[in-house]
């Protein structure tokens, strides 16, 4: 074990890197959203006054958090970092919650929540266009695309029978596949094509996936 963070009281159920390498979000089943900075582990530990103790025998076993943001009501599972704007963070809270909210993860700010309506399982940007694909529980179990910033609903995806639990995209950014605990796995036609299509024997593996329903 090369450190440990510690600053989720129970368990954590959400994690992602920035594509930058430089913040961990993580998301926890006590509501609590911690952003963490790789630097972290090189530098020393949080002295809790917003510093670093830059010792070189500093316990690598206890390093806190730079923020643990409080504001959501229910387990966070759902996190996605945006790939068109620095520092900028999507989560997802869970049944009691069921909002999605924008951070700006320098300062910890709120930047925008959106009221979904249910638990908020799974969030995908889209590497085209400025456009989030979220995926929800109970009660519907679809998934939904929204226009960001405006958060307006673009369309929803309807057809798993139980809570979608991931999504992931495939490589050329159109087609989206959920998991979900209906023990399917289903190919969507979410984002459409980009803007330059690429051909290759690989992208065209993936189209005829998207032409598949499911997987079962």
């Amino acid at each position: 074990i090369v450190s440990t963070y510690v600053g989720h009281t129970q368990e954590v159920c959400g994690l992602k890197w920035n594509d930058e390498g430089s913040t961990l979000a993580s998301g926890g089943n006590e509501n609590l959203l911690c952003l963490w900075d790789a630097s972290m582990s090189r530098r020393g530990t949080n002295n809790g006054s917003g510093g670093y103790n830059n010792n070189a025998n500093f316990d690598s076993s206890n390093i806190g958090p730079r923020l643990a943001l409080t504001q959501h009501k229910a387990a966070v599972k759902a996190l996605a970092w945006c790939p068109f704007h620095r520092g900028l963070l999507a989560s997802g809270g869970g049944t009691a919650d069921r909002t999605i909210k924008f951070w700006n993860t320098n300062s910890g700010a709120v930047l925008n929540s959106i009221d979904t309506g249910s638990q908020v399982c799974s969030l995908l940007w889209s590497k085209h266009q400025r456009e989030i694909c979220s995926s929800h529980g109970f009660s519907e179990n679809q998934l939904i695309l929204w226009k960001y910033p405006t958060m307006t609903k673009i369309q929803e995806f309807k057809g798993h029978t139980a809570r979608v639990l991931h999504m992931d995209q495939s490589p050329d950014g159109g087609c989206v596949v959920s998991a979900a605990a209906d023990e399917t796995l289903r190919f969507w036609d979410v984002f459409g094509s980009p803007p330059s299509e690429r051909k290759g024997n690989n992208l065209a593996m993936m189209g005829n996936f998207c032409g598949s329903p499911m997987i079962r």
